[in-house]
């Protein structure tokens, strides 16, 4: 498969990596484990056997004309305790390699299908400006995008840390998440070549 480069030429990639059937469920499946994975799950509630006091009982059983208690930490009293206690729990969901492989090779193939995928040589940026990077990128027509780049590029994240619509990626980083988010994707050919290894 050829993909055309902006500014002239084509570059030459692998149809398992961006030729692949679009699989919608397989997609949300990884999308949803990828995020229940950055979840810290650390919430911790009290139960009445854990909140401090309460050992006395607050008044006589009979003759107050109250109902009868024998703790001040229940669960219908100021102070008490939660009925149903939240504890730390663990959100992570077990995905395999092949199935994660297969959703990002889905992705990609229908970014390339619906014409969202825009590549380039390279993303050049002498100095840390945002207005230059906005500059750049209106000249494709793109104001939400992932910029995907092979590696550093120090100057084009402190260029685009300041715009909220734009991320900046390199290969290492590439995830399901930020693919299915942004309405296109800029990405340089050495990039792309550095993900076709890594899907194919």
């Amino acid at each position: 498969m050829k993909l055309a480069i902006q500014g002239g030429g084509s570059l030459e990639v692998s149809d398992d990596a961006f030729g692949a059937k679009f699989n919608e469920a397989l997609i949300h499946q990884v999308v949803t484990a990828y995020m229940a994975g950055g979840r810290a799950g650390t919430k911790a509630q009290k139960t009445r056997a854990e909140v401090r006091g309460g050992g006395r009982k607050p008044f006589k059983q009979k003759g107050s004309g109250r109902a009868r208690a024998g703790t001040t930490r229940g669960p219908i009293w100021v102070g008490g305790g939660r009925a149903f206690a939240a504890r730390p729990r663990d959100y992570t969901q077990k995905v395999n390699r092949k199935m994660y492989q297969a959703a990002m090779r889905s992705v990609l193939s229908e970014l390339v299908r619906q014409d969202r995928l825009v590549v380039v040589d390279a993303i050049e940026m002498a100095k840390p400006k945002t207005k230059d990077l906005v500059k750049y990128l209106q000249g494709f027509n793109l104001d939400q995008v992932l910029i995907l780049v092979e590696e550093g590029q120090d100057n084009l994240r402190l260029s685009a840390r300041n715009l909220p619509s734009v991320e900046v990626l390199d290969v290492r980083e590439l995830n399901p998440v930020s693919l299915v988010r942004f309405g296109k994707v800029l990405a340089t050919s050495g990039a792309l070549k550095a993900v076709a290894e890594r899907l194919s």
